[in-house]
This record gives structure tokens, sequence and C-alpha cells, in this order.
């Protein structure tokens, strides 16, 4: 079986290589395209090896440790679907009821459908559900199913005439890692964050400072990152709610993963990472996440028996132009306002215009800015050395990147 990780639109490669940094072996079709916004991968060859339990723990340990995927699916069948008819028996062959316990609601959250006869999301979301509830029915000998227990959803994707039936098993996505307060959304999701870290191949022993750091997603992320914290140590998963994952064997493979990737954790590199902003306000957030997301490395560590402290990054209060670069060289990362409305983005250009003092300031260091504002380059007064689009959620944005040869 195989598993499936949605992301970023744009971020495809940059997951497809941590997938492969980690163990796992995605999957790459016939024609070398990429598949837009998401990336189909096999367990380890070890874990294959293992079948079903080696399957359970590769799901388990890619929610654990993917910092670039939103989520991961269960890929649970890919049929040919010319017709509601095969959809329907696609669907139904599937066996649910080695996933699910008994009173589980069952939600065909999402579906796509994409140069397919089958064009109608809704009648493709009814004929699934459908099919699901009465492969349950007969496998339990019910004719109604109770739903008062936990929700299990389902994404169906029906793209060239072939159905992809995927189960969630992450539950919230993947960019909520469990060190942000309750209604304290980022500007930028965490997942995006460590996106724009891993393409500017930043390294740990760089130093990283972000001018627009608000409530400090970026340096957050470039630490757990340098460290080596599994992003998913502060969370639960919708996995721990299906059948696969609740006996005590099970239980007994996510405390060794658990472990394995406390183990993993480095201690003793030197990291200087840095924000400032020139909101006080956005600061006690920032460092409040920052304590939250470090003292969650520090329990996971003391969970294997290591007393040790991961370094929290330092934050500032200071306007971008009262910066100066505090080493030669450097990775300068910034999420800056974008401004949405017509008043506003005049605002930002005017922002941007003033940001190209920090190519002066920072001389060595190389820059990552993202931004939807379609002026950026114009504004800023350079052309940066390469540009990716990239989407997350609904916004369309790019990233621009100037680096320095060396």
């Amino acid at each position: 079986m195989m598993l499936v990780a949605p992301c970023a639109i744009g971020a495809e490669k940059i997951l497809s290589n941590e997938l492969k940094q980690l163990g796992f072996v995605p999957e790459t079709s016939a024609s070398g395209k990429v598949t837009i916004g998401r990336v189909v991968f096999a367990p380890s060859p070890e874990e294959t090896a293992l079948g079903d339990a080696g399957y359970f723990r590769a799901a388990y340990r890619a929610n654990l440790c993917l910092r670039t995927a939103d989520r991961v699916y269960a890929l649970l069948a890919r049929f040919p679907a010319p017709d509601f008819d095969a959809l329907f028996v696609g669907v139904k062959a599937i066996r649910w009821q080695d996933w699910f316990r008994k009173d589980t609601r069952i939600l065909v959250d999402k579906v796509r459908t994409h140069a397919s006869k089958l064009n109608s999301e809704h009648s493709v979301q009814g004929v699934a559900h459908k099919a699901i509830y009465e492969c349950l029915g007969e496998a339990w000998r019910m004719s109604v199913l109770p739903e008062t227990g936990t929700e299990a959803t389902v994404r169906v994707y029906v793209e060239s005439d072939e159905a992809s039936v995927m189960l969630d098993l992450s539950g919230m996505p993947l960019h909520r890692r469990g060190y942000r307060t309750a209604g304290g959304e980022a500007p930028i999701r965490e997942t995006l964050a460590s996106v724009l870290i891993q393409t500017m191949s930043w390294r740990r022993k760089t130093p990283l400072h972000d001018a627009f750091c608000g409530s400090g997603t970026i340096p957050i992320e470039a630490v757990l990152y340098a460290h080596n914290v599994a992003p998913g140590f502060g969370r639960d998963f919708a996995l721990n709610t299906l059948n696969p994952f609740m006996g005590d064997a099970a239980r007994a493979m996510i405390e060794d993963e658990r472990r394995k990737a406390a183990a993993a954790i480095r201690t003793d590199c030197l990291v200087r990472v840095t924000g400032s902003d020139i909101d006080p306000k956005v600061l006690i957030s920032a460092r409040a996440n920052a304590e939250r997301a470090c003292a969650i490395a520090g329990k996971a560590l003391q969970s294997i028996g290591i007393d040790a402290r991961i370094p929290r990054p330092d934050f500032a209060e200071a306007s971008f132009e009262d910066l100066a670069a505090p080493y030669d060289t450097g990775l300068l990362l910034s999420n800056p306002p974008w401004g949405e409305r017509l008043t506003d983005k005049e605002s930002a250009r005017a922002l941007y215009s003033s940001m190209h003092r920090l190519f002066l300031e920072f001389p060595g260091w190389d820059f990552g800015f993202i931004t939807s504002h379609t002026e950026f380059e114009q504004a800023i007064g350079r052309r940066a050395t390469k540009r990716k689009a990239l989407k997350s959620g609904n916004l369309d944005t790019v990233f621009y990147m100037f680096t320095k040869e060396r």
C-alpha cells in the first residue's frame, strides 16, 4: 500500500526530497511529470519488508516527522472509474471494516475531478459515501450504522478517469504543530515556513534572521529543523482512533517511533536563529510560541533519559530600518506584509522600496522574501536570483530568492 502527502502547490519537489531523506520512496510517474499539490510515496524498503506492520509504522512516522506536508493519507485504492457504477464497485471493494469501529462517523470531506467523465463532485461524493456505508453494513450485518464515535474523513480524486480513494491519517492539518496558542493563527503556515527554509538549502551553522518575524513561525521552524526535532511531538493524529493503531502492539510501535525520533534530536550544534519585529505585542506571542516548541522538544528528550535544553531563538523589538548584519554571512528570510487591499498594496509597495537598504546593511547575506504583491521586484529595486510560485490554501504567492555566488 501507498501513502499520500498533500503540500503547497509548487512545493512538491521539496516534499519529495524530504521524503527521500526520511527513507521513504516517492512515486515517480512514467512521464516524469510532478503531480500537482501532493506526493504519493511508499514506506522505506525495511518497512515494506514488514508488510502491514511496516506500513502502519511508516504512516505514523510520516505524520510525526514530515515538516513540509499538509497531511498524510492512506491510499486505499486506485482503480478505473469511467462511470458511477465503476466508482461504486471500486469504493465498496475496500475493506473499510479493517479501519473503523462500528460507531465511527465517516465523512467524504473532499472530492476533486479533473479531465474525467465523472465531473460532478457532489455526485461522486454521494456515490462514494453510499458505497462505504453499504460495505460496512454488510460486513457488520447492520442496516443502520450509529455515528456517535470519532469522525474519520475520506477524500476521493477522479483524474483522467482514475479514482484515488484516501483516508485521512492526520486529522488536524500538520501545520498545527501544537506549540501555538488557541486563536493565535500565524500569517504563514508552519509547513510553508519549512518549505521556504528547505528551498533556501539553509544549513544549521548559517545565521538566520527574520526581519518581520510576527509570531515567530519562521525562526521557530528553523530552530526545530536545525536541531532535528520532529514537528509532530506536540500533538496527536487521526490515526490514533483507527483500528490498526489501537492495539497493544500498535501502541508499542508508536512509542518506539517516538523514542527513535527523540534520539535523533541534535543538542550539540551551534545554531544562531533570531527574529525581530516592530510590534511588541506579536513578540510576546513569538517568545511564548518558541518557549512551548522548545519545551515540547525537551520533554521528548526527557522521555529517553536525556536532560538537555533546545536553545530558544532570540527575538528583539526593532524596525528593519534599524538592523545591521551581526555576522559576515547568513540568511535573511522573511514574510513581509503583503497588503491585500488597494490602499494596503500601496503601503506595501512603499515598504518594499525602503527594504532595499537591507541589501546594503547585510552585504554578504542571502535573502528570501515571500509575498503575493505582483510588483515586489520593481519596488525593492532588485531582480531575484530565483523565483518560486507557491500556493498554500487560497493564497497565490511568489518566493523571491536573492543569493550570492560562492
